[in-house]
């Protein structure tokens, strides 16, 4: 007689019920068709000449397209004096000189080729909502991402965020694609490179890369397949095989994340005052989230703050870099107390791309226009941010058909208080007099690593997206907090707020990962 952790067939019913949802590339393409129409013509219709950052990713565009390479403007005796660049990383500029290239360095074409981007984001988060959530929920979650306000007002900014984006979810795709058709350790190497020309965008995306070693086992007919069963209720020693494969994805993962990067990183040393990995702002970054003028944002350093006596770009954010953990020795808490202002900097508003847009056409944007705009990416981005804590459910809560054993059958209950706690929070989040939802976001990167009893097999293709999401809480924790580096976020937000309170369901099928070492 078959006991309650082994794995019985699953029956007709349930292997229909586990089968993916069936694609239909008309709603792909007009998904695709309404993201890139709707971005042109915000666009089109509200954008002004590069600023801010923007200015420089632009600029830098200009001379990458012209044949002059990622370099600046020096004035030395009167005359310009142009000199090797990477204080920004060079992946935007990059993609925007293929265009400028083209086309022609004009407005018209970077709001073309950020449209292209943010359509493309659009299809890939449907595409990757598909490996883990039924088709309903895949398009509402690609619809999330194609209609989502920040995101359309996002096509009129020269800013890097829903590149960034759209190649660090292409590289968890591409992860769990190749994942199913070759292993875990061919998908962890694909998606690696993929998360390399990521990381020339936004160096962050580095972090990632360990995390890629979740993709699946191939998924073929000599392999065989078992129910998945909840945590506790099998055994939790890996096999030998099994962790051999695991090492071996996660050393592809790290090693070849790097494949793209190192070209840029020898250009660096070779032409530059020091060797940089993409760039040369993470000292600037540390220290303005560590020196005494430190107020958890975007502060401007000055020479009599520290690092006045440098000669070139390397050897100033290395004195700055110095100078910020300087500073976070000798007074580690106060460094420590701004965490949670940077945070709140960072998830609980949302007004970045009107303040870009107004700085570029300021008669395009009276008070009462810029204030109402404000407000409702504001309410949009709070209400993702709830919505998304609730995905934990499609994490944390029981299978219906999965058998538990009896010390694991507290699992629901506090699984369930969780669920409370978090519509608790949600609802204080929402009725503060200053609402607060960076617990929100913390809540929805971080609890659905917790090995809560009875929980079902996280499924890849949202734990992957959750990794982005802890990893950036934790970078800007360390260096200062801006509500623009939630951007990068929003299409994770968007996927989990698809999977929130999903129904629990019978448990898929996966392939034993130890048959496929």
């Amino acid at each position: 007689m078959s006991s309650a952790t082994e794995n019985p067939r699953p029956s007709e019913a349930e292997e229909a019920r586990v089968a993916p949802p069936t694609f239909v590339p008309t709603f792909a393409i007009g998904l695709f068709a309404i993201a890139f129409v709707a971005r042109l013509a915000a666009a089109f219709t509200l954008a002004g000449e590069p600023v801010w950052d923007g200015h420089y990713y632009d600029f830098g565009a200009r001379r990458i397209a012209g044949g002059h390479g990622y370099s600046d403007e020096r004035v030395v005796d009167g005359h310009a004096v142009w000199h090797p660049w990477c204080h920004y990383p060079v992946g935007y500029s990059g993609y925007l000189a293929l265009f400028y290239k083209a086309f022609g360095a004009s407005a018209s074409v970077a709001h073309v080729a950020n449209a292209l981007a943010g359509a493309l984001l659009a299809l890939v988060v449907y595409l990757l909502a598909r490996e883990a959530l039924s088709e309903k929920r895949s398009r509402l979650a690609g619809g999330l991402v194609a209609l989502n306000p920040g995101l359309l007002l996002w096509g009129g900014l020269v800013m890097s965020e829903p590149l960034a984006a759209l190649l660090t979810m292409t590289a968890f795709l591409v992860t769990l694609r190749v994942g199913k058709a070759r292993g875990p350790v061919w998908g962890a190497a694909a998606g690696a490179i993929v998360l390399g020309v990521a990381v020339l965008v936004r160096p962050q995306a580095l972090l990632c890369a360990p995390f890629l070693t979740l993709a699946p086992a191939r998924a073929a007919s000599s392999i065989r397949l078992r129910r998945a069963t909840p945590a506790f209720g099998r055994s939790s020693t890996p096999t030998a095989p099994a962790i051999r494969t695991r090492l071996a994805a996660l050393a592809a993962a790290c090693a070849l994340v790097l494949v793209p990067v190192l070209p840029w990183t020898a250009r660096n040393c070779n032409v530059m005052d020091g060797c940089a990995l993409v760039s040369t702002n993470a000292g600037w970054n540390l220290a303005i989230g560590s020196f005494p003028r430190a107020t958890g944002r975007f502060e401007t350093l000055r020479s009599s703050d520290g690092c006045a006596e440098v000669t070139g770009q390397v050897q100033q954010d290395r004195c700055w870099l110095g100078y910020g953990w300087m500073h976070i020795k000798r007074t580690p808490g106060r460094w420590l107390s701004l965490v949670p202002t940077k945070l709140s900097q960072t998830f609980d508003h949302e007004s970045f791309a009107v303040e870009y847009l107004r700085e570029a056409r300021p008669t395009a944007w009276p008070e009462p226009r810029r204030v109402a705009w404000r407000t409702v990416l504001t309410a949009a981005h709070r209400i993702l941010v709830a919505a998304a804590a609730l995905g934990f459910v499609a994490f944390a809560l029981p299978r219906r058909s999965n058998a538990r054993p009896a010390f694991a059958r507290s699992g629901p209950r506090l699984q369930t208080a969780l669920l409370a706690v978090l519509a608790i929070g949600a609802l204080v989040a929402f009725s503060a007099d200053a609402p607060t939802f960076w617990p929100v976001a913390l809540a929805a990167a971080f609890l659905p690593w917790l090995p809560l009893p009875g929980r079902p097999p996280p499924e890849p293709a949202l734990l992957m997206p959750v990794a982005l999401f802890a990893t950036t809480i934790v970078a800007h924790a360390i260096f200062f907090g801006e509500d623009r580096y939630h951007m990068v976020l929003t299409p994770v937000l968007c996927l989990l707020a698809a999977a929130a309170l999903r129904a629990p369901a019978p448990a898929k099928r996966t392939p034993d990962v130890s048959d496929a070492a």
